[in-house]
């Protein structure tokens, strides 16, 4: 059964990189969520002094205490391509 394109562009993705202080490690999701609703949850989070929740694509739950974020990146997910085709 083929995708079309429009299909697969309407379930776009956000990309977040979430860096935690005092570790090497960082936090690499992939949410449903649009860009500014993240930005508003971890704007939230940092303001009232909360916990930042985020769902991942996959339905599990991110929870990071707003102490800990050093930086995070957000960002639309880039179409995956498989294979040699030119398009």
């Amino acid at each position: 059964m083929a995708t079309t394109k429009s299909a697969v562009k309407g379930s776009s993705k956000t990309e977040v990189k979430i860096g935690i202080s005092d570790s090497t490690h960082e936090i690499y999701i992939e949410c449903s969520s649009s860009q500014s609703e993240v930005i508003a949850k971890v704007n939230d989070a940092i303001k009232t002094s909360s916990v930042l929740a985020l769902s991942d694509a996959k339905g599990r739950e991110i929870l990071v205490p707003h102490n800990k974020i050093s930086y995070v990146e957000v960002g639309e997910s880039a179409d995956r391509r498989v294979g040699f085709a030119n398009q």
